[in-house]
């Protein structure tokens, strides 16, 4: 990977890029810019302190879950000061349709209420204040201080990003998030890092997704996914749909696997194939009445 760099209002040093990987970054940024020209942060909100609540919510959770739960919640405590006169099961009770929302109220209320004591009222401004309040990890800050302050000190690294980062070959496979978040920042300029965030997330979601993804369905795959002309080399694309295996036919032509309906049991292709079920039915038939008649003769 390199030697790292130092970046002087950074708390870490960022690893080394080659210009080839950075030039090729740059192609894949521009590819993106075209593509989602408006992509932008898919949480409802109004004011930082919102931006906050919701992005605490989000975790292990969808985009659009919270944004149907939050409307009421930010009706119901309109400042942080609100929240923190509050008690949990207050919060809970608007929150209880988003995964783990016990714990995520009384994240939601702690925060809060330091916001409102600690902070006069104003969500931080800084990443190590936003790592001071409960809930709040350094995915959670990037998305606050890049989206409601425009300030960019970190990369947003959420499952779409790690996924989309190794399929294109940005970082190794077996990166874990903050050695992803460390290589994203180092690859690509500083201004771009929120707004590319909010790129790499729209196309996980609309396209280059977890499961059924197909390299060829979309020109940014095709072109920089592991099957393309710009497929980093030793990227891989665990969740690639591949065509059908082919099983060899007596002639030794190549024909499609045929899938076995309605029986565990796979047919031995040496044997006839059984008559339908009626024929089967009468056999059966036949041969009880058959047997009936003996039994009445014998008696």
């Amino acid at each position: 990977m390199g030697l790292a760099k130092e970046v002087g209002d950074l708390p870490f040093s960022l690893p080394q890029v080659s210009p080839p990987a950075r030039q090729r970054a740059a192609r894949l940024a521009e590819a993106l810019a075209q593509h989602y020209p408006d992509a932008h942060c898919e949480l409802d909100y109004r004011t930082p302190h919102e931006l906050l609540v919701a992005t605490i919510l989000s975790a292990q959770a969808t985009d659009a879950g919270v944004n149907k739960a939050t409307p009421a919640l930010f009706a119901r405590f309109p400042t942080p000061a609100d929240y923190a006169a509050s008690e949990p099961a207050q919060i809970e009770s608007l929150i209880k349709s988003i995964g783990l929302f016990r714990n995520k109220a009384r994240s939601v209320r702690e925060s809060m209420k330091e916001i409102a004591g600690r902070f006069g009222g104003q969500v931080p401004r800084t990443m190590e204040e936003l790592l001071s309040l409960r809930g709040v990890a350094r995915k959670t800050a990037n998305v606050v201080l890049g989206n409601a302050y425009g300030i960019n000190v970190g990369f947003v690294v959420d499952t779409h990003i790690q996924r989309l980062a190794k399929r294109f070959g940005l970082v190794p496979h077996d990166a874990k998030v903050p050695e992803v978040e460390r290589r994203l920042m180092a690859t690509f300029p500083r201004e771009q890092w929120c707004v590319l965030s909010h790129r790499l997330i729209w196309h996980g979601r609309r396209a280059c997704k977890a499961r059924g993804c197909d390299c060829a369905a979309h020109p940014i795959c095709a072109q920089f996914g592991p099957c393309g002309p710009e497929g980093a080399k030793g990227a891989s694309c665990e969740g690639c749909l591949k065509p059908a295996p082919a099983t060899k036919a007596k002639s030794g032509l190549s024909t499609p696997a045929k899938k076995v309906v309605g029986s565990k049991r796979a047919l031995d292709p040496g044997k006839k194939p059984p008559r339908n079920r009626l024929a089967s039915v009468l056999r059966s038939s036949s041969l009880q009445s058959g047997i009936a008649r003996a039994g009445r003769k014998r008696g």
